[in-house]
Parts: structure tokens; sequence; C-alpha cells
């Protein structure tokens, strides 16, 4: 179960979010073995984002949680992909985006653990 959750500065249409989810949705396949069927997608807008001192006008932090292992050549094709996806829905410049990953060994759903 892959978790992507967002923060933004600016606010979020409903149908950005329905655009990034469904993105975000078909990208999630690069991970082996993981599909938008047990994806999570969260959003975060009007976030406050400050970086070197600076408050961020466009700016977005990413989390990318996935249950297991992934390798290093798959977190950054995961990077360019969704740095795409910010660009070219928001006009987030690239180098204002953030994302962070973290391989989850424990994940409980449906009141029990994978």
């Amino acid at each position: 179960m892959p978790f992507i959750g967002s923060k933004t500065t600016m606010k979020l249409s409903k149908e950005k979010e329905e655009k990034i989810k469904k993105r975000l949705g078909e990208i999630i396949e690069l991970v082996p073995g993981k599909s938008e069927k047990f994806l999570m997608v969260g959003f975060e807008g009007e976030y406050s984002l400050y970086f070197g001192g600076e408050k961020l006008e466009k700016g977005a932090f990413i989390e990318v949680k996935v249950f297991g292992k992934a390798s290093k050549e798959t977190f950054a094709m995961l990077t360019r992909e969704i740095s795409n996806i910010y660009w070219e829905e928001l006009q987030i410049p690239k180098n204002k985006i953030y994302i962070k990953y973290e391989e989850v060994e424990n994940w409980g759903w449906n009141g029990s653990n994978f």
C-alpha cells in the first residue's frame, strides 16, 4: 500500500486534485508490485513552506511511503515523474518541489498488518 501526500503553497481545486490523483495513480506502477488499486493520496493546500529562510510562493513538499522496498532507480524515476506532474498541473518550478521517500516495514489495514 503506497501513500503519496502533498503539501502545496497554493489552494488546489477539486479538478486539479482529481487530475493529479489520476496521474499519480498511473506512475505508482513504476514501483514493482504497486498499483492504483491500493494507492492512498492526500492533499493539503495553502500550506506555508519556507526554504533557506525565504517563503516559497509556489512550492510543494511531497511524501511517498511504500510498503516494502524499492530501488534508488525506482525512486529516481518517481522523482522525475512527480516533478513533471506538479510542474504541468500547478506550474510549481521543479527546484521548489521536495520529495521524501520512506520504505515502511509495518503497515496496518483492515484490522491487521501486512
